[in-house]
């Protein structure tokens, strides 16, 4: 009888369940969960052979960074923002990657890209060397040289490009094919009196004097003054000249390399570059780092933009039918942190998006691994409990007891407004009015573009910050990112996924047989390109 009750009841819920529509299963964000995990579920593992592999790095990129750029994104769009996705959000793979130097919890940029086109972790400030060399010291480089990634690329035939908005010899660009102890030797200008008795050569040369393949196909990016020479002026800044001491012009050296190598310092040259007749290309925008893009538009010579720089990449590099390895740096979003600007922060990691959704449009997920990372994170926050579409250049204003937005600032427990973004420290710290704690931010426009968000610690410039930053992944191999990874990891990756680049590092002792601990032997690469033609 007690049996029966129950079924009786069992039957009548689900009449009565079913024949009411259902507020939950009716509601978008059910809608938009089931439609993710049938999209997952769907997702195959592609582990065909990378002929392509493009490495994006946004400088400075932390997690806090892609959600601000994200709302920030979608509000210029018209929509309320926090929905918004970022081109590279919308990649199948995802992973955390840990940034720390072997010396320092909180990393900077040439360790943390020496992870990840070499495949070691190595020491803050250091370029291509292993833990064994000390910053600033050329004699102890000499014999711990690394191979990149990029080289290996060149080594078996491949195009090769990097391109940056900031120098193209600064450390994260610099890292894909120079060796050096200190990561400020930009040119023969910065070298030490050590660096040039033990035969360092600055970044700049080693970018024109590349021994492996034919040399870097694709150079994009600032630092113009680190390849003239002193005597030389600038063709577009008045009354500067380069920084060389040695009477080099490299940039004429990189034309006279071959008969369809070019150079250009300004939009116009750059738009008239067609890769129908250009086989090696040198572009150099300004004598240091580019503008940022709140600033593009406004310079003197005009610059390309990062995504237009990266399709004229590709279309060069593509021509190649062994595959290229493109690199492309979004430099100055760390430099807006430091600066403790987010507006401009936002702007650069929007336009990095663009340029990542230009090379996902120009390739096939079948063959090109496109990558997407940080080097390392800032101290930068997203606080308080604005409302949902608050501006995120804005002052917070939440919602009532209700759940209901109000017109109202929220306050602190000084009754003065603050904002959504800020920094744990920077230069934002402003000097405090007499007696009080904070300054007062009603009639500030905290949206303007040069608004510097306030910082909690007063220094000069703001820092890096510790914590993991994010791995997005496509194409072949894209799986292999999962969980939480050192970030030289990234380049065991795209090793293992290139077949040209994994029998090479097996011929020269570095494949999935070698001795544990052993390390990429920069002769004997030399020595194998010789003896094998391999480009």
């Amino acid at each position: 009888m007690k049996l029966n009750t129950l079924k009786a009841a069992c039957i009548t819920a689900m009449v009565v369940l079913s024949s009411q529509p259902s507020a939950q299963s009716a509601n978008e964000w059910y809608q938009q969960g089931k439609n993710t995990i049938s999209e997952n579920a769907a997702t195959k593992p592609i582990t065909s052979n990378a002929k392509n592999v493009i490495l994006f790095i946004g400088d400075g990129m932390g997690v806090s960074t892609v959600t601000a750029a994200r709302i920030f994104e979608g509000q210029q769009k018209g929509m309320m923002g926090e929905e918004n996705e970022l081109s590279f959000e919308k990649f199948p793979h995802l992973a955390l990657s840990k940034t720390y130097n072997t010396n320092q919890q909180t990393p900077d940029s040439a360790g943390t890209m020496t992870a990840m086109v070499s495949g070691i972790k190595n020491k803050a400030g250091t370029i291509g060397v292993t833990d064994d060399a000390y910053r600033g010291h050329c004699a102890s480089s000499k014999g711990n040289e690394v191979i990149s990634f990029l080289e290996l690329a060149e080594a078996v035939g491949m195009s090769t490009g990097i391109v940056s908005t900031a120098r193209i010899t600064h450390a994260t660009p610099a890292a894909t094919y120079a060796k050096s102890p200190e990561r400020n030797w930009e040119d023969d200008h910065d070298l030490s009196e050590e660096a040039v008795e033990s035969g360092c050569k600055d970044i700049a040369r080693q970018l024109i004097e590349m021994p492996f393949g034919d040399g870097i196909e694709v150079a994009l990016g600032g630092g113009r003054r680190s390849f003239l020479p002193r005597t030389t002026a600038d063709m577009e800044d008045e009354g500067a000249t380069g920084e060389r001491d040695d009477g080099r012009d490299l940039t004429q050296e990189w034309v006279n390399s071959s008969s369809h190598s070019k150079f250009v310092w300004n939009q116009t040259q750059f738009d008239a570059i067609s890769a129908d007749n250009t086989d090696r290309l040198l572009g150099l925008f300004e004598r240091s780092h580019l503008e940022y893009e709140a600033d593009r538009m406004a310079d003197t010579g005009g610059e390309p933009s990062l995504a237009d720089m990266t399709e004229k990449s590709i279309e060069i590099l593509q021509k190649n039918d062994k595959g290229f390895f493109l690199t492309v740096e979004a430099g100055r979003i760390d430099h807006a942190h430091h600066g403790g600007n987010a507006s401009r922060a936002l702007q650069d990691n929007v336009a990095f998006a663009d340029a990542i959704q230009k090379a996902v449009d120009m390739t096939s997920e079948e063959d090109t691994l496109i990558i997407v990372t940080a080097d390392h994170s800032h101290v930068f926050t997203i606080a308080g409990y604005p409302t949902r579409g608050n501006d995120i250049l804005g002052k917070v204003k939440s919602n009532d007891y209700f759940g209901m937005p109000t017109d109202e600032f929220s306050t602190d427990a000084l009754g003065l407004p603050y904002t959504t973004l800020g920094y744990a420290n920077g230069p934002g710290w402003k000097e405090q009015p007499e007696g009080g704690l904070r300054i007062d931010l009603t009639d500030v426009d905290t949206t303007d573009v040069n608004y510097m968000q306030e910082a909690a610690v007063p220094m000069y410039a703001e820092t890096h910050a510790g914590e993991d930053v994010a791995i997005y992944a496509r194409g072949p191999g894209a799986y292999l990112f999962d969980g939480v990874m050192e970030q030289n990891t990234i380049y065991h990756v795209m090793a293992h996924q290139n077949n040209a680049v994994k029998n090479v590092l097996g011929l020269i002792g570095m494949g999935n047989k070698s001795q544990k601990g052993a390390l990429p032997s920069y002769q004997k690469l030399k020595r194998y390109q010789k003896q094998l033609n391999l480009k």
